[in-house]
């Protein structure tokens, strides 16, 4: 069997992945056509008892999926790609990609539905939250694909590519998908920042102070990556998990869907961006979910009042947030992807960086936009995410269980831009794209998509600690109304 089932308290008690070691076999006589690649250090990290991740990518098509046709057309494309068509062998003290023959009714899961359930919208969710239970077996390539033909109230189909983390990252993953599409769609592209034409003298100060910056922003944070790597934790809050075994718990994933002209209303009304726009509603949000939270708590000894803020004061909330170190968008075609010395740039190239969000209610919501962009220019003129990248590199052999692990913040944070047009795979046109994990040492992940006309929120919760996500939802929906609404009225 390609996967293994893993009850949640079985999963808390392990300690370690229990790789078995297996000695490569070199041949002097016979010349080596292709040397095994070792994994890289943040591919590691991903290995680690407290960030063990999956990756779960839900898509939804607007036609059924046909097992047979879908399976034979994965031979010709995603299994020809060598991290797919690999295993992860430790070779000595070290983990290695090892090529093997792919059997492709191990990786692709076609269970039996009732197509006359009550709610087929709660079935792809709780077939989901199952899987967070299990882990795909080292013995295979760690991927796998679940057919769920079963009409729900966007999709005719449900596909669900679960993934380890070790084999790439969001980018990665999205780009091998793309890569499968008919036509390779339009993607957003990072506006570079104008020159102002001003005299030689201005260009070298502003040059200088950038440099100085730089250099002042990335001790002041290399302090803080060590602060909160020992002793400096976020207030306990109701979002929060009391320790990272929180790791091995199962997980429940809602999204809500936007207009993506929403998004952009407020981006082009505010001279912001979209990733600033998503991380204003996200703090938004949480601060009403939380004041929400904490007055049912008042409630309870007769002090609550709804029209103040319940919220206890100066909380430190942080969010890992996620950021692409490649140079271009990562977006090839298969044939580039698989070459040797590709451009693809395949992998996990990623940092991250520790997001303070500021949790208030504020009687002005373009407040919390212009809080979420000072914060993010900050992070932006830093380069803290550099040097986590190089702490993985160096430390993951020496000390993986101390130095080289994801800091320990409320929640972790992504935004991946997916395709803005619609696209079809294998002849399918996809209606939704969700992409989300579990596995990872914090009770809440939200990440955002972008897919033509839509902007997705999709959250990972851990149920015993967030056992309202829905809640949390609507109060993200309510807090892109407020921002959007005060925005067009600025400008009126």
């Amino acid at each position: 069997m390609g996967m293994e089932h893993l009850d949640c308290n079985d999963l808390r008690s392990r300690t370690h992945l229990g790789l078995k070691q297996i000695k490569v076999r070199k041949e002097r006589e016979v010349e080596v056509e292709e040397e095994e690649e070792a994994l890289s250090p943040m591919a590691r990290m991903f290995h680690e008892p407290e960030s063990n991740v999956y990756v779960i990518l839900i898509v939804g098509f607007k036609n059924p999926i046909h097992p047979h046709t879908f399976k034979a057309n994965l031979v010709e494309t995603i299994v020809k790609h060598p991290r797919f068509s690999s295993v992860q062998v430790a070779d000595g003290g070290e983990m290695k990609w090892v090529k093997t023959k792919v059997d492709i009714d191990q990786h692709v899961k076609v269970p039996l539905v009732d197509q006359d359930m009550v709610s087929s919208d709660k079935f792809v969710e709780d077939y989901v939250a199952s899987l967070s239970k299990t882990q795909i077996s080292m013995s295979i390539p760690m991927w796998d694909c679940h057919i769920l033909n079963v009409k729900t109230s966007d999709a005719e189909s449900t596909l669900v590519i679960r993934v380890h983390h070790s084999l790439g990252d969001g980018t990665s993953l999205m780009s091998l998908l793309i890569s499968c599409s008919d036509t390779l769609p339009s993607f957003p592209m990072m506006k570079k920042p104008r020159s102002t034409g001003t005299g030689w003298f201005s260009n070298w100060f502003r040059r200088c102070w950038s440099v100085l910056l730089l250099t002042w922003n990335t001790l002041v944070d290399i302090c803080m990556c060590v602060a909160t790597t020992y002793f400096l934790k976020d207030t306990e809050t109701p979002l929060k998990a009391p320790s990272r075994s929180v790791a091995s718990t199962c997980r429940r994933i809602v999204r809500r869907t936007f207009c993506f002209d929403d998004v952009k209303s407020v981006k082009n009304a505010t001279n912001t961006t979209v990733n600033d726009v998503m991380l204003a509603i996200t703090q938004a949000g949480l601060s009403r979910y939380l004041n929400r939270k904490y007055g049912k708590a008042k409630s309870e000894n007769g002090e609550a009042r709804v029209w103040e803020s319940n919220l206890p004061n100066r909380i430190r909330l942080t969010a890992t947030l996620f950021i692409n170190m490649r140079l271009s968008p990562g977006i090839y075609a298969l044939e580039e992807m698989v070459k040797k010395n590709s451009k693809a740039e395949w992998g996990n190239k990623i940092g991250y960086v520790v997001f303070p969000l500021k949790i208030a209610l504020k009687d002005n919501p373009l407040d919390y936009l212009k809080d979420a962009k000072a914060t993010m220019d900050r992070k932006k003129a830093t380069l803290e995410a550099k040097f986590r990248l190089f702490m993985a590199k160096v430390f993951v052999k020496l000390y993986p269980a101390k130095v080289a692990s994801f800091p320990s913040t409320t929640l972790w944070f992504s935004n991946v831009a997916g395709p803005q047009d619609q696209i079809s795979i294998f002849g399918n046109q996809v209606s939704s794209i969700a992409p989300s994990l579990y596995g990872q040492p914090v009770a809440l992940t939200i990440h955002i998509i972008s897919y033509a006309k839509k902007i997705a929120v999709v959250l990972s919760v851990d149920e015993n600690i967030i056992s309202d996500p829905y809640e949390l939802c609507d109060d993200i929906e309510e807090a892109l109304k407020l921002i959007k609404n005060m925005a067009i009225g600025v400008i009126n």
